[in-house]
């Protein structure tokens, strides 16, 4: 997701596999501007698809982005002599319009292997932003600070994303009963 969030041509993705160097923070600045496409705000990356909240850094950053990530299907099906789609469904994307969906959309992006009750390896294999949230990692992957600064502190923020999750579930249990 890094290496895909940058302004600048990323090249190959099997050729850069094997640069193994990292990158200084001045790599990630023109003119003391940042080169990223988009600031994360959360994630959530399950075994067959992902939810990002993005931040526009550029214009069309979310676009590039998402454009460049697709492009990562087209080489894991080279790489692995596969074809079709790599992720379960089609790309959507969905403007957040008010702090409200804002604060309830990132528990369901932080939690949304709990949304989908995933357990058993498939859990495992889910990689989120939860823990930035409410761990202790200082460093951290995604610019936490538009939701976080709305709590006085980590703690409240995990009372409310309890108590979401649980409304979450709840519509999404009804949500099923009515399809049926």
């Amino acid at each position: 997701m890094n290496e895909f969030n940058s302004i600048k041509p990323i090249g190959s993705i099997y050729e850069n596999s094997f640069h193994k160097d990292k990158k200084s923070e001045l790599d990630d600045l023109i003119d003391g501007e940042s080169r990223k496409l988009v600031n994360f705000i959360c994630y959530c990356l399950n075994p067959n698809h992902y939810h990002f909240i993005l931040e526009q850094s550029v214009d069309s950053g979310i676009e590039k982005f998402m454009h460049k990530l697709g492009g990562y299907s087209w080489f894991f099906n080279k790489k692995y002599n596969r074809s079709g789609s790599l992720f379960q469904g089609p790309f959507k994307a969905v403007h957040i319009d008010s702090n409200e969906q804002l604060l309830h959309t990132s528990v369901y992006v932080n939690l949304n292997d709990k949304v989908h009750q995933l357990g058993g390896g498939a859990a495992k294999l889910v990689n989120s932003s939860w823990e930035e949230y409410v761990g202790d990692d200082k460093s951290g992957f995604c610019d936490k600070g538009i939701i976080l600064d709305q709590f006085q502190g980590k703690e409240k923020y995990e009372d409310f994303a309890k108590s979401s999750l649980l409304d979450i579930k709840e519509r999404r249990e009804m949500n099923l009963l009515l399809l049926e």
